[in-house]
């Protein structure tokens, strides 16, 4: 069956949630105050780690980066999201298409592998405390931050370069963004080398960087069982508690949508499970993060003093 090449089109429906009409303001109403805490908790902590002296450490700087990852990966797709949860015609241009498909796949990438970075941080942190400085170092931080974005970016434009040159038999995308998956079943044949290329990135992506984030709190949890002291226990604990948390739901929500069997009723779940990660837990990120950390709230309180407060009349 013959089809259009992914460039002939020049527009692309969204279909997103609207087989549920009743459900669409309430989905827009929850994305919207989600979007919104995630651009203020994200950017928030963007500021603090920038601005307070305190907070110029490794840990903070992959937090910084991980902050702004999640700020972009919400702009590529909730806008257009909420957009077509108000209209009845769910459009998205060729260039709008290509744009959601390269930041979510980029950013998520990059998530990838600097969540497996901030897990090695951390194992130095605690298994190796008197040599953190060393290897540690600021440069070495930003190298691996730049190794980071680099590695999700070029992958990203392999993916989305491949799958530019597949033909679609249709336009009518059946999700509320550019999502590679929901677009490639638009595909009008299986492509052997799209596939190879999904799968090894899959691969490379998600359970090899959490094997090494396993690895890495293997040893972490080695190191705090003995450790004699409760509090200093309790400290290893706390530091490493928000890092996990975040590792198991953004890696619990990536499993299931890139190394699950598809199903002809998958899609749906697919649209759940996207709109979970895609808003949920970057919302989530920024507070989890300070929720349990001094550090993070103290800057906030010294934040917050040096705003001037209106004088009173």
């Amino acid at each position: 069956m013959q089809g259009e090449n992914f460039t002939a089109w020049s527009l692309f429906f969204l279909e997103g949630f609207s087989r549920y009409p009743r459900l669409e303001m309430v989905l827009f109403v929850f994305s919207l105050i989600m979007y919104l805490v995630t651009i203020l908790g994200n950017s928030t902590l963007i500021l603090i780690t920038v601005l307070d002296s305190h907070l110029q450490t490794p840990m903070y700087l992959f937090l910084g980066n991980l902050s702004f990852m999640d700020i972009c990966y919400t702009s590529a797709s909730i806008p257009t999201l909420l957009v077509n949860l108000l209209s009845s015609k769910k459009t998205i241009i060729f260039s709008g298409c290509v744009v959601q498909m390269y930041l979510s796949l980029s950013m998520g990438s990059t998530e990838c592998i600097l969540l497996a970075v901030m897990a090695y941080d951390r194992y130095v942190a605690i298994c190796n405390p008197l040599r953190y400085p060393i290897i540690m170092s600021r440069q070495a931080c930003v190298q691996m931050a730049t190794i980071s974005w680099v590695t999700g970016c070029l992958t990203a434009l392999l993916e989305t370069s491949f799958a530019l040159q597949i033909p679609l038999c249709g336009n009518v995308i059946n999700h509320f963004t550019c999502e590679i998956l929901a677009v490639l079943k638009l595909a009008c044949m299986s492509s052997l080398l799209m596939d190879m290329v999904m799968l090894v990135v899959s691969i490379l992506l998600l359970p090899v960087p959490m094997l090494l984030i396993c690895i890495s709190y293997g040893f972490i949890l080695s190191t705090i069982l003995r450790i004699s002291s409760t509090e200093g226990r309790n400290k290893a604990f706390s530091t490493c508690g928000a890092h996990l948390t975040v590792v198991i739901l953004y890696y619990g929500a990536a499993l299931s949508m890139y190394l699950k069997p598809s199903s002809s009723n998958s899609q749906e779940i697919d649209k759940i499970i996207s709109l979970l990660y895609g808003v949920l837990t970057p919302m989530l990120n920024p507070i989890i993060y300070s929720l349990r950390n001094k550090e993070v709230k103290d800057a906030v309180k010294k934040l917050l003093g040096k705003v001037p407060l209106a004088p009173s009349v």
